[in-house]
């Protein structure tokens, strides 16, 4: 019975975000309720979302602190120059911002946090996606998906969970995948490539008229010329205007996700039949009065001391983002009255993405607290047929992309990985190997609706998550198994 509502649960909470029945915190907090109820645990309801809010409070303590952090150092302009490399090298080309989205997600990935990871690639591609009236679900599917294959690092948690598991060394679960989590990159550049090329086509070649690469600034003094195609590379230029703003111009939409037939925006030539859209731009203005040149290499070094403590774990992440969130607000910004303006310019992404961990604690309180999450898994494991037991790494490989994804990391690595293993183990599988193939959902997991750092993601780029989760699933799953076929192939896994 738990094993049917646990499933059944999860498929109407996807169904109706996707559908757009519901709003995210709205569908994280009523449908476990309901289906509580159903399990005829309503009585316990409370206690459960207690201990779900408990043991996310850390979470969201660290995100609320991150984006203040990070929402400081965009605006004092520690990631211009980042931004500006990346314009270089789009050149206001559909297919190179979309590869580059997949390199600088894939870079900063490094640090080992996905909600860092997220602020920082949303904040430099962002402006540009939406000058250029790119799909903004494009944006966020290729950063979740790079950021998935990053994910497996060992300071980045996976690792560290299976191996604390299994009581295995991180390193031998880790050094040995490197091959294969290499091709799982490389395969999300191509995607990256294929996705970019599509966008191209959609929107006609965009490209900067000789001589001015160097004089544009990232905050939207970009000139462009689109056409239909390559032969569109010579056309005329148009001048964008540069936004001096810090917000969205009035009575501009809300920037949804562009689908096919969308149109580029204002001050690109369009192909026949297309309409302008709304500027609605939202850049860093290379003129912004909270720009600091004179504390950059503080609040570089401030930055890097940062990620590095967290790497070595000196203290708990939470505590490491709110001494560096005080400690950037008081050295850049002095003043009483602009601390708080800065503060107040993030509040916003602060309460929504705080919201959305916490109504994430009901959902993920009620399945463990019910005991769903126990009798799904079970479920599963007792669902393998006796002849797979020799080949229990291709079927850890293979539940590792469900599970993950419908489940918390902590969930599958102290709750079914040993049990798969145990069954491996009985038909002379290594735990090693196991360990290794529980790694290869990864890609797909950084979307699951049961990651804090998804909502980081949507939330910047102002995409619904239905759209965002419609989109990007398979690409991702698809990632997923290019990992495990590659590991085994090379005898990994």
């Amino acid at each position: 019975m738990l094993t049917f509502l646990g499933f059944a649960m999860i498929a109407t909470f996807l169904v109706l975000i996707m559908l757009k029945k519901m709003s995210p915190i709205a569908a994280l907090v009523l449908i476990p309720a309901l289906f509580c109820v159903f399990a005829g645990q309503g009585a316990q309801l409370g206690g459960y979302v207690i201990d779900g809010v408990g043991k996310l409070a850390p979470t969201a303590a660290m995100l609320m602190f991150a984006i203040v952090y990070f929402g400081v150092m965009i605006d004092v302009g520690l990631f211009d120059p980042i931004v500006r490399g990346i314009l270089r090298f789009c050149r206001a080309d559909p297919m190179r911002v979309v590869v580059g989205t997949a390199v600088l997600a894939a870079i900063v990935s490094l640090d080992g946090d996905g909600s860092t990871t997220f602020m920082i690639t949303v904040s430099a591609m962002y402006p540009l996606y939406k000058r250029l009236g790119m799909s903004l679900v494009v944006m966020t599917g290729v950063a979740a998906t790079a950021n998935g294959v990053m994910n497996t690092l060992p300071w980045g948690g996976p690792t560290a969970r299976a191996a604390t598991a299994l009581k295995l060394d991180a390193a031998d679960i880790f050094v040995p995948m490197i091959p294969a989590l290499a091709v799982g990159l490389l395969f999300v550049f191509v995607l990256a490539y294929v996705l970019g090329l599509k966008e191209r086509r959609r929107l006609g070649l965009l490209t900067l008229p000789a001589g001015t690469e160097r004089s544009a600034e990232p905050a939207g003094e970009l000139l462009v010329a689109a056409g239909s195609g390559p032969a569109a590379a010579g056309s005329p230029g148009a001048s964008l205007p540069s936004p001096r703003s810090t917000g969205p111009a009035p009575h501009a939409p809300a920037p949804h996700a562009p689908t096919e037939g969308a149109a580029p925006a204002d001050g690109v030539t369009q192909t026949e039949g297309a309409t302008p859209a709304e500027d609605g731009f939202q850049g860093l203005d290379p003129h912004r009065p909270t720009l600091r040149p004179r504390l950059y290499w503080f609040n570089a070094g401030l930055t890097v001391a940062l990620l590095t403590a967290m790497i070595m774990e000196l203290l708990p992440i939470p505590v490491l983002f709110l001494l560096g969130a005080a400690l950037a607000l008081t050295v850049n910004f002095p003043h009483m009255p602009d601390q708080k303006a800065r503060i107040a310019a993030h509040a916003e992404n602060v309460l929504n993405v705080a919201g959305m961990v916490f109504a994430a604690a009901v959902f993920t309180g009620v399945l463990t607290g019910t005991g769903m999450v126990k009798h799904m898994a079970d479920w599963l494991v007792g669902a393998i047929p006796e002849g797979m037991g020799p080949h229990m790494a291709l079927v850890t490989g293979l539940l590792s992309l469900p599970l993950t994804y419908f489940m918390s990391n902590d969930g599958f690595y102290f709750g079914v990985l040993p049990v798969l293993a145990e069954a491996g183990a009985a038909h002379g599988v290594s735990p090693l190997e196991i360990a290794r193939a529980s790694l290869v959902g990864q890609a797909l997991h950084m979307s699951s609706p049961l990651v804090p750092a998804v909502y980081v993601l949507v939330g910047m780029a102002k995409v619904e998550f239905g759209d965002h989760t419609r989109f990007t699933v398979k690409w991702a799953a698809l990632t997923s198994l290019v990992v495990l076929a590659a590991g085994m192939l090379f005898g990994i896994i």
